[in-house]
């Protein structure tokens, strides 16, 4: 029998590597002889897929520069030359639509069925984006429940997966951190870009100091992805770093499980907290001059924390976009700690937003719809 038509996946940040690994992985158990290239991370490698060039080392996010941009276009020549020799049968583009948008008409060129892994995010911002995703796609894969609904509605195939952060099902037992004790328990999330950390990490830090007044026995844990991460926000502490703050590195989960409310820059890891049905309060803090320049009327939605989009109301308090100082997160933080039904009401909508994704998986999902427009169904996979 001949080997069935081989799948691209091009992915340009590190959060796309992760996506795409899980996914990469579930088709390679199930076709061990099917050719899967990428433009990707390690992660992607490690699952199976062999990797023409390696990308989302420096990924940047937001408006990219005249660098950024000149690397993609010498990225976008190189995929164009080895696709003369390469035919695919299915492109997986992976987030990323700045940098995918621009590969999706090369493959379409090239007949290529185009599969989205991981909705680009229209709904957001840059609706009008819709009319150039129709086509160049012929199946978006959502991993928010409410996406489905907003794609179809604009004439785009699209189907909900689930998000892989809910994959395992209810969390397991959390691991002990190494934290002095005290009570109220404040987690600080301040991402994981450098950009957010930048931004955010000064405004976190000063709501801590703030609720430590108040409250002397409180403690605190900064959870970062690395020792790096850890140099650059004592950096900036600028050596005004609190005794009773402590930094841990590869640990968010464990640190959220501790944790009694969670001060959390916007992002994907807002339903990590979520999944462990804790308190939150959520900021990201945007140039007020940049904004009333271009934001205002490229943002197309209420809210921008996860939670609440998928909620469809405000179950957490947001500050997206933050333009002022911490006083605002200080208040709702403090909403919280003195008001226990507060709290309880928080983590009983988050039990809300987790039941939307229960009975789903999405590496499995993503995984049977690619072979579906791969024509793989009915080869070695489960029907």
């Amino acid at each position: 029998m001949p080997l069935p038509s081989a799948i691209l996946f091009t992915a340009f940040e590190p959060s796309g590597d992760d996506h795409a690994s899980a996914v990469i992985r579930v088709l390679r158990e199930r076709h061990p002889d099917l050719p899967i290239f990428a433009w990707g991370g390690p992660k992607m490698e490690r699952a199976g897929a062999t990797i023409v060039e390696r990308t989302g080392d420096d990924a940047v996010m937001g408006m990219p520069g005249l660098k950024k941009i000149r690397e993609h276009k010498a990225i976008n020549g190189r995929i164009r030359q080895w696709l003369r020799s390469h035919p695919i049968g299915v492109h997986v583009p992976v987030d990323s639509p700045a940098a995918n948008f621009p590969v999706c008409r090369l493959t379409r060129e090239a007949r290529a069925k185009i599969v989205h892994l991981v909705a680009p995010q229209l709904w957001a911002w840059g609706s009008w984006r819709a009319k150039k995703l129709r086509r160049l796609t012929d199946h978006v894969l959502c991993l928010l429940p409410f996406e489905e609904t907003w794609f179809k509605s604009r004439g785009i195939p699209a189907t909900f997966v689930g998000h892989p952060l809910f994959d395992g099902g209810e969390p397991g037992d959390a691991g002990v951190l190494a934290v002095p004790p005290g009570s109220p328990r404040i987690l600080l999330l301040p991402g994981s870009r450098p950009s957010e950390m930048d931004k955010n990490f000064t405004l976190l830090l000063k709501t801590f100091v703030e609720i430590s007044r108040a409250r002397p026995e409180a403690v605190g844990v900064v959870a970062l992805t690395n020792e790096a991460a850890e140099r650059r926000v004592r950096g900036l502490a600028g050596g005004a770093w609190p005794q009773r703050l402590v930094a841990v590195h590869g640990r968010t989960d464990d640190a959220i499980a501790w944790c009694d409310l969670a001060l959390v820059v916007s992002g994907t890891v807002t339903l990590q907290v979520a999944r462990r049905r804790r308190p939150m309060v959520v900021v990201y803090k945007s140039n007020p001059v940049a904004y009333s320049l271009v934001g205002w009327w490229v943002i197309d939605t209420e809210f921008f924390t996860l939670p609440n989009l998928i909620a469809g109301r405000e179950i957490v308090p947001e500050f997206v976009p933050h333009f002022g100082d911490e006083r605002p997160l200080i208040t709702a933080a403090e909403a919280i700690l003195s008001d226990p039904a507060r709290a309880q009401a928080q983590r009983e909508a988050l039990e809300g937003v987790c039941a939307r994704f229960k009975g789903q998986n999405a590496a499995e999902n993503a995984a049977a719809a690619i072979e579906r427009a791969a024509g793989l169904r009915g080869m070695d996979s489960p029907a």
